[in-house]
């Protein structure tokens, strides 16, 4: 037999179309009508703002590649300009799919369900159009700019993702030749106003509409020939100079103003837009004519997530769901004396995220607490744990908070933050050169009886407390002193780029992360030639890293089970004969967005469990500072397994990737419906009734007989 090359390319799936294919999955949750309704409007809101991202930075970022001439294949064997023609007809196809579920699916059902969007404002009433109109005089005209496009007049420049109305315009008893002219519809105003109810029917019209049918109140001495919305998307993938940047802050500032006026690299009009009128557009925003997309409805869909806030819908929506208290650190509790007693795992959002909130509260108040020192990558906009670190410094701890300014689209929102903790009299670092610090870790250093104490926090996830309950994370909380002394390292490390000579338990990216997941998944390969036991569960956000996926297809090769839990990109194929037989992957999209890293490692007669802020990807193990942390307990351990186990039984909400490269449903046939986050919700509720009960056999439910010799 011939030796098998697991680096051929035909054993890859290009990373960007396996994105669609993710944004497919989540089209299908606003397609599935087991769903309600206006979950459904949420779900197709979400395709919209993540097709948005993609572009700004992964078409972005092939366009780049191509106007530099460069064209080396990625690990699928495709160019970047291969790349971007079959991105072409994948995002068209898309969003054609997206409008057909609004225009078809949604629309009439949120009509019979006593919700109408007037989808022109020629269809106003008499008393609507007059409700319309005082509504403009009032409320918008006084906020919009018009600008007229003449000889002393250029074509004005057109921020990124703004929505605006373009027009041609004639001088009233004139001959005269069309002129151009635009106004851009207000961010700052609701794009949803609602209009007086009607026969029990609450009807909404958008921002845009009003203002179309207002526009010869903007252009007075002007007939409005015609007028239709577009938008364009630019290119704001930053390009920061940091060897170069005397001061990384200020660079980045520079860059962000930038982002507003980047090429033109998708431009939205809507279907019927005037001929004239676009060759106008397509022509002053110089682009081609493969990034146009003529929309059959309203643009933009992220419009949608508001439309879901309207109130007196809630028969409409999931019940929603509150985090659970954390049984072992009940509120009020003293978090250090808890956390002697043994190590503390939280699963965010099903148990709430007050712990680690209250870990630095507690902390900046405490006199025996000498330093508190935190990795902050995205955090809310009125972020408790930043005004727990301000307090910190004021009581006079030392305080080391590493903000990054690079966490992309949050660069605005950290700036401001690093600026106010400095004023506190926090230090802060910026992160480190050429490196994002996507770790996610806390330590405060405490003073006791018996010395010098260090309590360390891990998580998988942002310490952001609005996306807490909304992220799937699991975070550990340990007083462990090899763990405590590893995260004195790693701090020591981002401030001071001092490497201690040997850790004990924490795994860095990019470091040694990588080599350590290549060794635990060639291990698992070895016992498999030796007929062991050999397993790996592995779950992520996504999957491209070309040195591991070949790693899991010598392991599959050999005889390993492999069971990925991938929800984004995956790179690798399934069903491969000889390749990757043995490998499974499915991909979960529920009400909650699965953001956790855990890795199952069978490790002959034992098993190993390790979490982290790391998917498989190479930004993510090569260029970026991250930590895998081990949970260890046999506790602990038998938990984090049998959050594994119900995330490969869901067959409700996971998606199996096909031999073809497609996914589909999980084939239920015959099955009782399993759905993970369900199920964690309830559990958590348990978990926590449990507790107030102080019935120890209830919370002894959730740990299942699990044979890992299977």
């Amino acid at each position: 037999m011939a030796e098998i090359d697991f680096r051929n390319p035909k054993y890859y799936t290009n990373r960007e179309l396996s994105w669609i294919l993710f944004d497919h999955r989540v089209l299908n949750e606003a397609r599935d009508k087991s769903i309600p309704l206006f979950e459904r409007l949420k779900f197709l809101s979400i395709t919209a703002s993540n097709l948005d991202e993609f572009f700004m930075i992964r078409v972005a970022s092939l366009q780049d590649m191509v106007n530099a001439k460069y064209s080396k294949p990625d690990i699928a064997g495709l160019t970047p300009m291969e790349q971007l023609k079959l991105l072409d007809t994948a995002i068209h196809q898309l969003v054609e799919l997206q409008y057909s579920t609004y225009n078809r699916s949604l629309v009439p059902q949120l009509r019979q369900n006593g919700l109408q969007i007037i989808r022109q404002h020629e269809e106003l009433t008499a008393e609507e159009a007059a409700f319309v109109d005082h509504y403009f005089e009032e409320n918008v005209y006084p906020v919009l700019t018009p600008m007229a496009v003449d000889s002393s007049r250029p074509f004005p420049l057109i921020r990124n993702k703004t929505l605006n109305i373009a027009a041609l315009v004639r001088k009233k008893d004139e001959k005269s030749e069309l002129e151009f002219a635009t106004v851009q519809v207000p961010g700052v105003l609701s794009r949803i106003v609602q209009l007086p109810d009607h026969a029990g029917i609450r009807k909404v019209i958008l921002l845009e509409e009003i203002i179309e049918r207002n526009m010869p109140k903007l252009f007075l001495n002007y007939d409005i020939v015609c007028a239709h919305p577009f938008q364009i998307m630019r290119n704001a993938d930053l390009t920061i100079e940091e060897d170069e940047a005397a001061d990384l802050l200020k660079e980045i500032e520079k860059q962000l103003k930038k982002r507003q006026w980047g090429e033109a690299i998708r431009l939205e009009v809507e279907a019927d837009m005037d001929k004239r009128l676009f060759k106008i557009l397509k022509e002053e925003l110089k682009i081609d004519e493969s990034y146009i997309y003529r929309i059959d409805g309203p643009l933009d869909l992220t419009v949608l997530m508001k439309l879901y806030g309207l109130e007196g819908f809630e028969h409409l929506k999931h019940e929603g769901y509150t985090p659970q208290p954390v049984p072992e650190l009940p509120a009020g509790c003293d978090i250090f004396e808890e956390l002697r007693k043994g190590d503390v795992l939280l699963h965010h959002p099903y148990q709430t995220f007050e712990p680690v909130v209250d870990f630095i509260r507690q902390a900046a108040r405490d006199p025996e607490v000498l330093a508190i020192k935190q990795t902050l990558y995205r955090v809310s906009g009125n972020s408790p744990i930043i005004r727990a670190l301000a307090q910190a410094a004021e009581n006079g701890k030392q305080v080391t908070v590493l903000v990054e300014l690079k966490a992309r689209f949050d660069e605005e929102n950290n700036i401001v933050w690093a600026k106010m903790l400095e004023k506190a009299g926090c230090h802060v670092i910026y992160g480190l050169v050429g490196l994002k610090t996507h770790c996610k870790i806390t330590l405060v250093v405490r003073r006791e009886e018996d010395g010098i104490r260090r309590y360390v926090h891990l998580g998988t996830g942002n310490y952001n407390d609005a996306t807490a309950k909304l992220y799937t994370d699991i975070g550990l909380m340990t007083c462990s002193e090899t763990v405590g002394e590893d995260a004195t390292a790693v701090f020591n490390m981002l401030s001071g780029y001092s490497e201690p000579l040997v850790w004990n338990k924490l795994s860095l990216a990019p470091l040694w992360l990588k080599e350590k997941f290549l060794y635990l998944i060639d291990r698992e390969r070895r016992y498999a030639s030796e007929g062991r036991p050999a397993r790996i569960i592995a779950k992520m956000n996504s999957l491209c890293d070309e040195d591991i996926i070949a790693a899991l297809y010598q392991a599959s090769a050999q005889g390993v089970k492999i069971d990925l839990i991938v929800r984004g990109i995956c790179c690798l194929k399934t069903g491969i004969k000889g390749v990757s037989e043995n490998i499974t992957v499915r991909s979960i999209v529920g009400n909650f967005l699965e953001h956790s890293r855990i890795f199952y490692f069978q490790n002959g007669d034992h098993y190993e469990i390790y979490c982290g802020s790391a998917d498989w990807m190479p930004r993510n193990l090569e260029r970026r500072v991250e930590i895998l942390f081990p949970v260890d307990t046999s506790e602990l351990k038998e938990r984090m397994y049998h959050i594994l186990e119900n995330l490969l039984r869901d067959n409700v909400k996971a998606s199996v990737l096909q031999e073809d490269g497609t996914y589909e449903r999980v084939n239920r046939r015959g099955k009782p419906l399993f759905q993970a986050q369900e199920v964690f919700c309830q559990e958590a509720i348990v978990r926590a009734q449990g507790h107030n009960q102080e019935n120890n056999s209830v919370t002894r439910t959730f740990i299942p007989e699990i044979h890992h010799k299977k």
